[in-house]
């Protein structure tokens, strides 16, 4: 079955015009919500109708896990992997842990019941967000009942939540006829929600108070001659948006142009990614299960990256490095800092980086955790401070850009022309998709922020970190991160030499040692950057 290029030029880059759509299991009543578990490598879905949650595993096929579900639509995990569940016949979101424990998160909004849950997705900061349509008080997909709101929301549970109490409303209440499918874009500062009903696709920025400047992005999303509608929808690494249309998935490019059509042989409810590089997109389609082979790969969730998964058993340990240079003294040298700035810091004109601030790179179990880097991490209570001063730059309106070092799996084209490459590829570290990759706990990406992938040891050489400085007239950059002596250094050093007032915070920055450290902080950081401590970077910014 050929699928159909709209866009040449972008559509092919991702999708094959030939890839096959694979049929791995059908004769099931109605699919929705396929969810991939990054650990043990199956799918789970739902069969609303039959009141079923299903399994599909790769060799082996598809079985019940549950019945009953209270009707369940959409579904996600948390960072935690405990499964987030809308629910139709009761009106809730509940979320149910590895070991089986349901824990109601929210039922009503102002007293009365909410209509049913649709779809759900979990932002960086832990955030829930859902769709709450009516579908779900009706024959075949819920259980018929009278309706206790008069309108259709969008909603958020917001971080820290207690179990029980009321969602957060965060659109007009009559904004939507249908609310269904969300997703986050990349970044996370935007958020597209579909209407079912007015066939068409909204996109919002993403602030503090919700979603706001709600604007058009796709309309008409309609066929009298082929049957669907929007309702799941996701959004690719490069935020292209899936979502589910007339003959299949129709994919729009971030700006809004529809760049092709994916077609199946039934009618798709639902998509999402997954697989071993989350590559493989899987569509619930009527009656069965499917799955198609891409170019791309989905954006990045908080379930990509579970909290729970160790590193993986038996990896080898990393080298130790060589030692830093003996001076022969005693007691290491006192750090040469400035205790205060000279002036204060503009926000409009600042960025803050954090970068390679990974679990390979600083966190015992990581695939260098035995060069030191994880005690000296501690020592500089580098992560705790980075979280003060990304903290502090969101409320102040400062750029905060996540730089992080990605290698593909295989390393594939990952010159070994140096030591740290070929350490990278003998470790098998920061491997896309693997929890070394993933930024340690607690310095996740939030709303606003952006992430620059990087193949080389600064920020700069092989990224869009410059392009986002100029763009937004940034000058002064806030250069935290690990390892102070390389990437930190290295970073400083660049931007320097193109005309950036570069501040290092150096309690904010670690490396393997204490050495290593001072000897990049007493000499070379002297000459190209202004070094002081995360306080006076605090005290700056008032």
């Amino acid at each position: 079955m050929a699928h159909e290029a709209i866009s040449d030029g972008f559509f092919r880059d991702i999708v094959e015009e030939h890839a096959p759509v694979r049929q791995l299991g059908t004769g099931f009543t109605f699919t929705e919500g396929p969810l991939w578990h990054p650990v043990n490598g199956n799918l789970i879905f739902s069969d609303m109708p039959a009141d079923t949650r299903r399994q599909w595993t790769p060799g082996q096929g598809v079985a019940v896990i549950q019945k009953p579900t209270n009707k369940a639509n959409g579904l996600t995990y948390d960072a935690e992997l405990n499964l987030l569940v809308c629910e139709h016949s009761t009106s809730s979101v509940a979320r149910i842990a590895p070991d089986g424990a349901r824990t109601v998160l929210c039922s009503h909004y102002q007293g009365r019941e909410l209509n049913s849950p649709n779809d759900i997705v979990v932002g960086n900061d832990g955030a829930i967000w859902f769709t709450d349509p009516t579908y779900g008080r009706r024959e075949h997909f819920g259980v018929p009942r009278p309706l206790q709101l008069g309108f259709q929301g969008v909603y958020r549970l917001a971080p820290g939540h207690v179990p029980g109490d009321e969602p957060e409303l965060v659109v007009d209440r009559y904004l939507f006829s249908q609310p269904n499918g969300l997703t986050f874009s990349p970044c996370q500062r935007w958020m597209w929600v579909n209407d079912t009903e007015q066939a068409n696709i909204r996109l919002f920025d993403v602030t503090a108070k919700g979603l706001e400047n709600g604007r058009l992005f796709a309309g008409g999303i309609q066929d009298r001659l082929k049957p669907g509608l929007p309702d799941g929808m996701k959004a690719d690494k490069d935020g292209n948006i899936y979502v589910t249309a007339p003959g299949g998935v129709w994919v729009y490019s971030f700006h809004g142009e529809l760049i092709g059509k994916i077609n199946c042989p039934e009618m798709v409810a639902n998509l999402h990614w997954g697989g071993d590089d989350w590559s493989t997109l899987f569509l619930c389609a009527t009656s069965s299960l499917y799955s198609v082979q891409t170019l791309t790969r989905g954006r990045d969730e908080p379930f990509m990256y579970p909290r729970t998964t160790p590193r993986r058993a038996g990896a080898a340990p990393a080298p130790t490095p060589s030692p830093a240079p003996s001076s022969g003294r005693v007691a290491a040298p006192a750090l040469n800092l400035r205790p205060r700035l000279d002036a204060r810091i503009d926000p409009a004109r600042t960025a803050l980086i954090l970068q390679d601030l990974q679990n390979d790179v600083i966190v015992d179990g990581g695939a260098f955790a035995a060069s030191g880097a994880p005690d000296h991490a501690r020592a500089q209570n580098v992560v705790a401070n980075a979280a003060r001063l990304a903290d502090i730059a969101r409320r102040r309106g400062i750029m905060v850009l996540h730089v992080w070092m990605l290698i593909e799996p295989g390393a594939p084209y990952l010159a070994q022309h140096a030591e740290l490459m070929k350490g990278l590829k003998r470790e098998n570290a920061l491997v896309r998709g693997t929890w070394g990759a993933a930024p340690v706990d607690g310095l996740a990406p939030q709303a606003g922020d952006l992430v620059v992938e990087k193949m080389s040891m600064s920020a700069w050489e092989t990224s869009r970190l410059e392009a986002y400085l100029h763009h937004g007239g940034r000058d002064t950059i806030i250069n935290c991160g690990a390892w102070t002596n390389m990437s930190v250094e290295h970073t400083a050093r660049t931007g320097a030499d193109k005309g950036f007032h570069m501040i290092v915070p150096q309690d904010a920055c670690s490396t393997m040692n204490a050495d290593w450290h001072q000897a990049s902080i007493n000499y070379a950081m002297q000459n190209v950057a202004t070094v002081t401590t995360t306080q006076a970077v605090l005290d700056a910014l008032g």
